[in-house]
């Protein structure tokens, strides 16, 4: 019988093309779960494809009634393959964010919809009520895969030991054959380009500076790369870059994707990508091409150590993020590039085909 699967908390049109990975990825390993008939729908906080939202709203209609917009729209599907977003399964975000994921778990398990945990960050949860939640919501889940190890001994440690250890799902999207015709492309986050809660954007916006300064100085040729692009806040990568090359009378190359497929033939072009998104570094190692990461929060590290890729600058312990990273593209020469970015690869691929395992063995959890 054919399955119907709603992956949950992903947009296949967001703004953010790391959310559009999130939903590509996830259906990609329900189809090799499943099979290529599976019926895939996506979900996120806003209406997106669906014309319903998941919100605050949505869920103030949806209390006590029958037929509420989200009972309605969860009853359509036999299982739901939840994302957590990538990385809001977590309290850091606040915790409203959290409590539409509560609600809509709690829904679903009064309608007995099996709720399958994909390949996700699972937490920090820095509060009584946000662990508490956590627990029940991961006791409750059919499946629990994680993307790292950290979040795997994170998920233990609340009760419930993950079913597999696997990795972003960026490495299930097909490559995109695409010649090198770039050298370094710089993922400008406006994320950090602006007032954050995670970097001082001053500090941001001085490194990134001093980085293209000393690149060009180098005789490299940069090309800027926006990940997120037309958020209605404007407060995207190419709202950010747009500030930067008009502040600096800049010339260079500014490529503003229109899809997913779109930036991974960007990404695929170069011979270097930096990026302080992380879906773009990953979709940069996934299409074969090197990245340096600019971490700022702890989803980088362990899920790119794990496939072996122990590459990256840290934000928030790095004085000189610029200097740091001269230092790592003049001390690895292009055959030790190459090598590790095929290790990460055949890792990468060997951790997904344990996630689709999982999916497919379905292993019941006592609830």
């Amino acid at each position: 019988m054919t399955k119907r699967v709603l992956v949950l908390w992903a947009d296949n049109h967001s703004a953010n093309l790391g959310v559009r990975v999130l939903a590509q990825g996830m259906a990609e390993l329900a189809r090799r779960a499943w099979g290529n008939s599976t019926i895939i729908d996506y979900q996120d906080y806003g209406p997106g494809e669906s014309g319903v939202s998941f919100g605050t709203r949505s869920i103030l209609r949806d209390i006590g009634r029958r037929n509420g917009p989200i009972k309605n729209r969860l009853r359509n599907y036999d299982v739901i393959l939840h994302t957590g977003a990538g990385d809001s399964f977590a309290d850091i975000y606040g915790l409203k964010r959290l409590s539409f994921m509560v609600y809509t778990h709690f829904v679903a398990r009064r309608m007995q919809i099996p709720i399958v945990m994909g390949p996700q960050t699972i937490g920090p949860f820095t509060s009584a009520v946000g662990r508490l939640a956590a627990r029940r919501m991961l006791r409750e889940s059919r499946v629990v895969i994680t993307r790292d190890t950290e979040s795997a001994s994170y998920s233990a440690s609340l009760g419930r030991p993950v079913d597999a250890l696997a990795t972003d799902v960026v490495f299930a999207l097909p490559l995109v054959e695409t010649e090198t015709t770039r050298d370094v492309v710089l993922n400008v986050s406006g994320l950090l380009w602006f007032g954050n809660e995670h970097v001082g954007f001053e500090s941001y916006r001085a490194s990134i500076r001093k980085l293209v300064a000393l690149l060009e100085a180098d005789g490299r040729v940069v090309s800027f790369l926006a990940h997120v692009v037309n958020r209605p806040s404007v407060v995207d990568d190419a709202a950010a870059i747009r500030e930067f090359v008009a502040a600096d009378a800049l010339t260079n190359e500014v490529l503003i994707p229109e899809s997913l497929a779109h930036v991974r033939e960007y990404v695929g072009s170069a011979q270097l990508v930096i990026g302080s998104r992380m879906h773009a570094c990953l979709n940069a190692l996934s299409s074969g091409t090197p990245a340096i990461p600019w971490a700022y929060s702890r989803k980088f590290a362990p899920l790119l150590s794990d496939i072996g890729w122990d590459v990256s600058v840290d934000l928030k312990k790095t004085a000189d993020p610029a200097s740091t990273t001269m230092n790592l593209i003049n001390t690895t020469t292009d055959c030790q590039w190459q090598a590790n970015v095929q290790t990460v690869l055949t890792q990468a691929a060997g951790r997904l085909d344990i996630a689709v395992e999982a999916l497919k063995a379905d292993s019941p959890v006592a609830v």
